[in-house]
């Protein structure tokens, strides 16, 4: 795995983690009724009203960072690891790795899709 696979895989999540900080904490504090705790949030942390009122780059970003991990996984999932036992199962594990980092991604940014454009035409 190289450098590259790696700050790409560390961008995907924080950028999927960035959309649900977003749109999905706040909907879900008030949804659950604890508006207070997201303004006191909001108070301790006011760069959320920064990322929400720029959710649509935001979303955009994550997006295309999904969509580069994903075709990288896709395109290195039959690539050779070393000769070497114990640094082919490395390879490997970081390979699993790699799948389960993507795919965690694609959920935070699956529900932080929802709360941010779904859910408030739903309700």
């Amino acid at each position: 795995m190289n450098v590259r696979t790696i700050i790409l895989e560390i961008l995907t999540i924080l950028s999927s983690f960035s959309t649900l900080i977003c749109c999905a904490l706040p909907a879900a504090l008030v949804t659950i009724g604890a508006g207070a705790a997201l303004a006191s949030v909001v108070t301790a942390v006011p760069q959320l009203v920064w990322l929400s009122e720029h959710k649509l780059p935001l979303f955009a970003f994550g997006g295309l960072m999904l969509v580069l991990s994903g075709v990288s996984a896709y395109r290195n999932r039959n690539a050779p690891c070393p000769a070497d036992s114990a640094r082919a199962r490395s390879c490997m594990r970081l390979r699993r790795w790699s799948a389960r980092i993507f795919y965690f991604s694609a959920v935070l940014y699956v529900i932080g899709f929802f709360f941010a454009f779904l859910l408030s035409r739903i309700v």
